[in-house]
C-alpha cells in the first residue's frame, strides 16, 4: 500500500481506569490504525499520577473533552450508570464511540444513541469481543455450514466464582439501579452470542435471585444490602434464520465457587457441539472446542488459522478488545456500518429486560 493511501491513525480518548485502562489502553498500544491520546476521570485528583503513568493527556472535564478537536473518537468503559449520558454527549459533538456492555441502563437509552449515531454519520461500536475469538469464529462457521444439522437444543451455562466471597465489598456491582449484577455482566455477551450463533430470542421466561444479600462497605464494618442478582435461570425460544424455533437453556451465576466456567452445548440431529472453559480468571485463555457425529464419535477441534490471533498476551481479554478496536477503526476509515455495534447490543439489553420482566411478573415475555 502506498504510503499516502494509509489512513492517518485516529486519536482517541478513554474513559475508564478499570477494563479501559488495563485493557483497552494496552490493545490500543499495539494498533496500526488507532493512537491513545487522552484519558479522563471526574477526579481532577488523580491527573498528575495518570499523566505520568500513561503518558497521556488528562482530562476530568467531559465537556471539554467532548469538544477536542484533537479527539476523534472515544472509548467508554465506565461503570454502566454512567454510559448513556456520557455516550449521548460525545455524539452529539460528533465523536465516534467504542462502548463497553451493557451499552447503557435501558433498551431505550439505547434507541436514543441510535437516533445521534445516524443523523452524525457516527461509528458506534460495541466491544461484545466474544465475537471475534478464534474458537467463537469457529463455532460460528459450524452453525452456519448446517454441519450439526437441525438444532433440537441449546444449553448456555456460565457458572463463575467472581461473587462467590460474600466478604467482597459493596459496589456499583451491588447495586441493580446502577447496572449491577450477573445480567449485565455475563447475560449480556451470552444474548449477544445465542443471537450471532442462532438467531433472535421471541419468547423468554426467566428468574432471577441474589443468594449473597448483603455486604460491607468497602473498609468498613457496615453492611448495606445487595439488589442486584447473582444467579440468573432463563429459558428462550430462538427464532432460528430458517424460520424455525429452537428451545435454549441459560444458567448465568456469579456466586458459584469453583463453578464450572463456561458451557455452550449444542444438540442437533447430526451432531452435538460443545465449547467450553473452566478457566475462572480469563475470558478467553481455556476455551476447547468439541465435535460429535451422528456415530457417536467425538473428536477436539482447533480453529483455522485464518481466524487466529497475530500476537496474544498473557492477558487473554488484550488481543480480541484489540480486534474489535480495529472493527471500528475500519468503519470509521470506511464510513460504514460496524458489527459489533448499537443494534447487536439493544438485541441483547431487550433479552435483559424480558428476563427481569418475567422474573418480577413470573409470566412470559415476548419480544
Amino acid at each position: 500500500m502506498n504510503k499516502s493511501n494509509t489512513p492517518q491513525k485516529l486519536r482517541i480518548a478513554i474513559a475508564g481506569l478499570g477494563f479501559g485502562k488495563k485493557i483497552h489502553l494496552e490493545a490500543l498500544k499495539e494498533s496500526d490504525y488507532l493512537i491513545p491520546t487522552a484519558i479522563y476521570h471526574y477526579k481532577k485528583e488523580k491527573g498528575p499520577l495518570l499523566e505520568k503513568e500513561t503518558g497521556l493527556n488528562f482530562y476530568h472535564n467531559w465537556e471539554k473533552l467532548v469538544k477536542c478537536k484533537e479527539i476523534d473518537g472515544i472509548i467508554i468503559a465506565t461503570s454502566p450508570e454512567s454510559r448513556f449520558e456520557l455516550a449521548k454527549e460525545a455524539l452529539k459533538n460528533n465523536k465516534h464511540l467504542l462502548l463497553e456492555k451493557p451499552v447503557a441502563l435501558t433498551s431505550q437509552e439505547i434507541e436514543e444513541l441510535q437516533r445521534i449515531s445516524l443523523i452524525n454519520n457516527l461509528s458506534v461500536c460495541v466491544d461484545f469481543e466474544y465475537r471475534v475469538v478464534p474458537l467463537f469464529l469457529q463455532t460460528k462457521k459450524i452453525i452456519d455450514e448446517n454441519i450439526l444439522g437441525k438444532v433440537y437444543l441449546i444449553k448456555l451455562d456460565w457458572l463463575m466464582g467472581s461473587r462467590s466471597d460474600p466478604k467482597r465489598s459493596w459496589n456499583w456491582y451491588s447495586q441493580k439501579e446502577k447496572g449491577g449484577g450477573v445480567l449485565g455482566a455475563l447475560g449480556t455477551h451470552a444474548f449477544d452470542m445465542l443471537n450471532w450463533f442462532f438467531g433472535e430470542s421471541k419468547k423468554i421466561s426467566g428468574k432471577l435471585s441474589t443468594s449473597i444479600k448483603e455486604r460491607c462497605l468497602p473498609n468498613s464494618s457496615k453492611s448495606l444490602e445487595v439488589t442486584s442478582e447473582d444467579i440468573c435461570i432463563a429459558n428462550l425460544e430462538i427464532s432460528n434464520f430458517d424460520n424455525t424455533s429452537i428451545p435454549c437453556q441459560v444458567s448465568l451465576s456469579s456466586i458459584s465457587r469453583n463453578g464450572r466456567g463456561f458451557s455452550l452445548e449444542v444438540y442437533g440431529s447430526e451432531g452435538s457441539l460443545f465449547l467450553k472453559s473452566e478457566n475462572q480468571k480469563d475470558y478467553v485463555h481455556g476455551f476447547n472446542l468439541k465435535i460429535s457425529s451422528k456415530e457417536d464419535n467425538t473428536y477436539n477441534l482447533t480453529a483455522d488459522p485464518l481466524y487466529n490471533f497475530e500476537k496474544t498476551w498473557s492477558d487473554g481479554r488484550i488481543a480480541p478488545v484489540k480486534r474489535i478496536q480495529s472493527l471500528w477503526a475500519e468503519s470509521i476509515n470506511n464510513q460504514t456500518p460496524v458489527i459489533p455495534g448499537l443494534s447487536e447490543g439493544l438485541e441483547s439489553q431487550r433479552v435483559c429486560e424480558a428476563i427481569r420482566k418475567s422474573s418480577e411478573s413470573g409470566l412470559n415475555i415476548k419480544i
